[in-house]
């Protein structure tokens, strides 16, 4: 990722923290240091609800670059710690108590101040730079609204259920088990650093159901949004998705 962007990171970071910790996108819409004309693309989901194929497959039909385990990989060579120990914070709430044990027993721990200040600046170098499906970690929070495309992705539960068991292997208590310490983790780390409610869907563009819907299908319909919002942009000439 060019480094040219960091300055402007530097920037919106700042004027995140004076506005309490990164929790308000709507506040700098206007903010010239988000005046891109290459617009991009978040998506939130709940497992099992096939966020991430559906992900891979917006960023693969518009060509734009998809943005998640690259975060952690990212994440680690800035904090200069293993790439393993990052996976283990990912998308996870932290009280200051944990904090504090795991960093006197682990010296290679990372606080959740520098994990996520260094997240939000990842995820607010690719928002500038655009042309990027950013999967997860709060990134509709994150970025500003209007220069974004904001999508959750959502399924009833016996559905997410019986995808776990049908696609990835596990028994029923297991899905449900997984599902449940994963769907708590993620909306944790959202309430906890974002101070907002990842389940309102007025905090979306398009909240997508994918009982009815293949991965084909849903990410169409994802683009199909993607152009009705950035009409005018990409009418313009600064967007040309692959044909």
């Amino acid at each position: 990722m060019s480094t040219n962007y960091y300055p402007l990171v530097n920037k919106a970071l700042r004027f995140f923290k004076l506005k309490q910790k990164m929790v308000s996108s709507e506040t700098h819409n206007s903010d010239a240091s988000f005046s891109t004309s290459v617009p991009f693309i978040t998506i939130s989901r709940e497992p099992g609800s096939g966020g991430a194929p559906i992900a891979h497959a917006v960023a693969k039909k518009l060509d734009f670059e998809l943005i998640d385990k690259q975060l952690i990989e990212y994440i680690a060579r800035s904090t200069k710690k293993r790439k393993e120990i990052i996976e283990q914070i990912d998308e996870k709430a932290r009280t200051s108590i944990e904090d504090i044990v795991h960093s006197i027993l682990n010296k290679e721990y990372v606080n959740d101040v520098k994990y996520t200040e260094e997240l939000f600046r990842v995820i607010l170098a690719h928002a500038i730079k655009g042309k990027t499906v950013i999967l997860g970690r709060g990134g509709n929070f994150v970025t500003p609204f209007a220069r974004g495309l904001h999508v959750s992705i959502t399924a009833p539960y016996s559905i997410r259920v019986q995808r776990s068991i049908d696609y990835e292997g596990y028994t029923s208590s297991q899905a449900k088990e997984i599902i449940a310490k994963v769907e708590k983790e993620r909306r944790d780390f959202v309430r906890q650093y974002l101070k907002k409610d990842s389940k309102k869907s007025n905090s979306y563009d398009l909240v997508l159901n994918t009982t009815y819907f293949s991965i084909d299908e849903a990410s169409d319909v994802i683009i199909e949004a993607f152009y009705k919002k950035f009409a005018q942009t990409i009418n313009h000439g600064s967007f040309k998705p692959r044909d």
